[in-house]
């Protein structure tokens, strides 16, 4: 084990580190939270795709290039090199302190890559810091290396985020959708929210309360993946047609789409298949803002709910399925965020899934008045000449009748 000092640097291949390889950061701070990040910066050292950035909240980045396990007191970031974008030439790995304490207060701590290098320290490196820059990854000439920095920051998580040129998200403000012919105009620029919650596993709820009188405002379901791996797809053919020939175009295409159940118990479906826009402005109070049939949009598929009508909803079953493209749900990275205004963004990965069809993501349900959000992640296929949408409806219940689709 190679033991680095502040300012060390050294190639990988000289150090024995070949990729994949462990990151692990391993600091004692009794009586204080401290969040660990990975920034991947291009060669200006700015974050300039946001997806790259690694924490609490985003515990992967798209391919699993870097990818986090968080235990107490421990941090562990696998990292696969082969697999970042050319446009990524350094990985930051930094902590911060959330709440009071400052770094002079931490124990004995190291950053250490796999078996091969480590860089150890402790709280009497620092003064009052909010935060730490412990080490680094760059690509330089070609070859990858590793730095040990050591570097005290103040401010915290938030701070360190501008610094690296990212900005914190803020409340949703866009408008929604005056009729089913008019869409939301898309908003500038993707921020990283750094309070965002994060529904981890099945089953995972989270309730909201209204913030006024009328009721939750408009609230944005957006659906997005991993727009790295997609290309420009051919003309969609028909859903049966698509699900004989998943793989073959090499492009991604997820359709985002829901069931609603209305407080009278009326149900029916909103999605692109059968043009089933619905509406914003009456019932059913939810609206499919269009679709992406190439797959390119920056800001993926947008859901838009009535939440000033919520009391009239019973729930709402967020789903989508795979019309074009990926072999696998391993593929898309996909993510639904549910944003209501003034309240952190609520977040749902579709993580799990093999091949099927079609993925169950959440349940938005009216309990009592309040909004709850139940993270589903459960998978469907055709199969014994039921489709995939007719299993999820026997599954959830929604009683509708189906028959074969196309857009």
């Amino acid at each position: 084990m190679n033991t680095f000092s502040r300012g060390q640097k050294g190639k990988l291949a000289d150090l024995g580190c070949q990729s994949p390889l462990t990151v692990t950061i391993d600091l004692q701070a009794a009586g204080m939270a401290l969040d660990v990040s990975c920034f991947g910066l291009d060669a200006a050292d700015k974050l300039s795709d946001d997806r790259y950035m690694v924490f609490f909240n985003q515990l992967a980045s798209p391919g699993n290039a870097v990818a986090l396990t968080l235990s107490t007191g421990k941090a562990v970031f696998r990292v696969d090199l082969n697999a970042l974008p050319d446009a990524v030439s350094k990985l930051v790995f930094t902590a911060a302190i959330d709440g009071a304490g400052s770094m002079r207060g931490i124990g004995s701590g190291s950053i250490t890559l796999g078996e091969s290098v480590t860089f150890p320290l402790s709280g009497a490196d620092f003064q009052d810091e909010k935060a730490l820059i412990l080490g680094e990854i760059y690509r330089k000439d070609g070859v990858w290396r590793f730095g040990a920095v050591g570097q005290g920051f103040n401010g915290g998580l938030s701070a360190l985020l501008a610094h690296f040129g990212g900005t914190q998200a803020a409340a949703d403000t866009a408008s929604p959708p005056a009729s089913a012919t008019t869409a939301p105009a898309a908003t500038a620029g993707k921020k990283i929210s750094l309070s965002k919650v994060t529904l981890e596993k099945r089953g995972d709820k989270i309730s909201l309360d209204k913030q006024g009188s009328q009721g939750y405002g408009r609230i944005r379901v957006n659906l997005n993946w991993d727009q790295g791996a997609v290309t420009a797809a051919p003309e969609k053919q028909g859903f049966l047609s698509r699900l004989r020939n998943v793989g073959k175009s090499g492009g991604i295409d997820l359709d985002l789409a829901c069931l609603y159940q209305m407080g009278d118990g009326t149900a029916g479906g909103v999605q692109a298949l059968g043009e089933a826009w619905g509406n914003y402005d009456a019932r059913p109070f939810v609206h499919l803002a269009g679709d992406d049939r190439s797959g390119t949009s920056k800001d993926g598929e947008d859901l838009w709910i009535n939440g000033d009508r919520f009391d009239a909803i019973k729930r709402i079953l967020i789903f989508t399925f795979i019309y074009e493209g990926a072999p696998n749900w391993g593929v898309t990275n996909g993510v639904v965020t549910i944003e209501v205004p003034n309240q952190a963004p609520v977040e749902v990965r579709l993580d799990h899934g093999g091949s099927e069809a079609m993925c169950a993501i959440a349940m938005i349900e009216n309990q009592g008045g309040k909004l709850q959000v139940t993270k589903l992640v459960e998978y469907f296929s055709q199969g014994g000449g039921v489709s995939a949408h007719e299993q999820m409806d026997r599954k959830y219940g929604f009683g509708l009748k189906w028959r074969t689709g196309s857009k």
